[in-house]
């Protein structure tokens, strides 16, 4: 068994400006026919079918939710997904938001979190991580990856935001490339996530606003968004002996 992480470009799709090309948001006002045939094209790119990506309607919260297997539709009103099956992948949407991907690989145990200002600020990533102990992962083996989102050189917030922000989740206040008050969410995650015991935290060094290879909500609206995906392959690896 592998865990395996996956995160999407704009390429490589169907859809139409603005949503060029490769949208996997379903609640952005894209043609639904373009989105469908965007995510077949995801799952055949991971070797899955269609039905073992689950999806989430993602509502800012700090809702978690534990999938045991497929099901029809986003999983309703939550902001991470935690599974302990194999071949079974959970993909967050972002378009400036972070994607959590975790996994403690030795228990089997992983999780794809949707952390915005909001979910990031009322302890999304925090909760996620009790629910993968409460499955038998522990802190200290979570390997964890900060995908790519809006940097802190892009991300202008008002100073009462900025405070507020960083009262909840330390570390997240920044200064911004134009001297301005700004956040930094990956920093304070990665902060609270080592805080919290976490093995190790990665993060994509992208920033979703200023690279044009991906989906930014605060670059352009309406766009896209991007999925980031985590799953348990258990086929072999190529070359591996069995």
């Amino acid at each position: 068994m592998r865990v395996r992480r996956v995160v999407t470009s704009r390429s490589g799709g169907v859809s139409v400006a603005p949503y060029d090309s490769f949208n996997l948001g379903d609640h952005v006002g894209d043609d639904p026919k373009a989105v469908a045939e965007n995510r077949t094209r995801l799952a055949e790119q991971i070797g899955l079918a269609p039905g073992r990506i689950v999806w989430m309607e993602q509502i800012h919260s700090r809702n978690v939710t534990v999938v045991t297997g497929p099901v029809d539709e986003p999983v309703p009103a939550t902001d991470a997904l935690v599974t302990t099956e194999t071949d079974l992948a959970l993909a967050v949407l972002s378009a400036d938001c972070v994607p959590v991907l975790l996994s403690d690989d030795e228990a089997g145990v992983i999780a794809g979190v949707h952390a915005g200002r909001v979910g990031a600020r009322i302890g999304i990533v925090p909760a996620t991580v009790r629910a993968m102990i409460e499955l038998g992962a522990r802190p200290e083996r979570i390997g964890v990856l900060l995908g790519p989102a809006a940097g802190g050189a892009d991300y202008e917030v008002p100073p009462h935001m900025q405070r507020d922000v960083e009262e909840h989740l330390p570390g997240s206040a920044c200064v911004t490339a134009k001297g301005t008050t700004g956040l930094d969410l990956r920093a304070g995650l990665r902060r609270q996530l080592l805080a919290a015991g976490v093995g190790a935290v990665a993060a994509d060094p992208r920033s979703t606003v200023a690279d044009p290879e991906l989906f930014s909500h605060r670059r352009g609206a309406p766009t896209g968004r991007l999925a980031s995906v985590i799953w348990m392959d258990s086929r072999p690896a190529e070359g591996a002996d069995g």
